[in-house]
């Protein structure tokens, strides 16, 4: 990834209003990114496998960081993160899990399946900017990720 180049985040959340601060936070942070979202597992795989309406590649980029929220309705959050993280084309992508849970047995089933990260979606406005800070600088300062 260029020094220039906007960091693709996919979210998949089912909540609109979570959507919207997050997408709030990042700006908040001046990250300089490209927000993408879906409602749930079956339309990240869709958008990941760019089939149905994802099926432009120009307009379905991929990530070069997935937030993953583990409770919506049809697919869930579990279900698409197997799906993920057993495609070999897929599987490197970081997936952050975003989640109102903080349930042990969550926690621990979401690393099981593969997860990078798992965070607690914090309750303020600022606690979700100081989340998505500490989240860029690890992603994309810190660590090297796949091309």
């Amino acid at each position: 990834m260029g020094i220039n180049s906007a960091i693709v985040i996919l979210m998949a959340d089912d909540d609109p209003a979570d959507v919207r601060l997050t997408q709030k936070a990042l700006e908040e942070c001046r990250l300089k990114s490209d927000f993408r979202h879906v409602r749930d597992g079956q339309e990240l795989l869709d958008y990941l496998h760019r089939s149905g309406r994802y099926a432009d590649p120009a307009s379905s980029p991929r990530p070069g960081l997935i937030l993953l929220d583990l409770n919506m309705p049809g697919m869930d959050g579990r279900a698409a993160l197997t799906a993920l993280k057993a495609d070999a084309d897929l599987r490197r992508i970081p997936v952050v899990i975003l989640s109102t849970s903080k349930a042990d047995e969550d926690v621990a089933r979401s690393y099981d399946l593969g997860a990078n990260s798992f965070v607690s979606k914090p309750v303020t406005f600022d606690g979700l900017v100081e989340v998505v800070r500490t989240l860029e600088t690890y992603w994309f300062q810190l660590v090297a990720l796949p091309r």
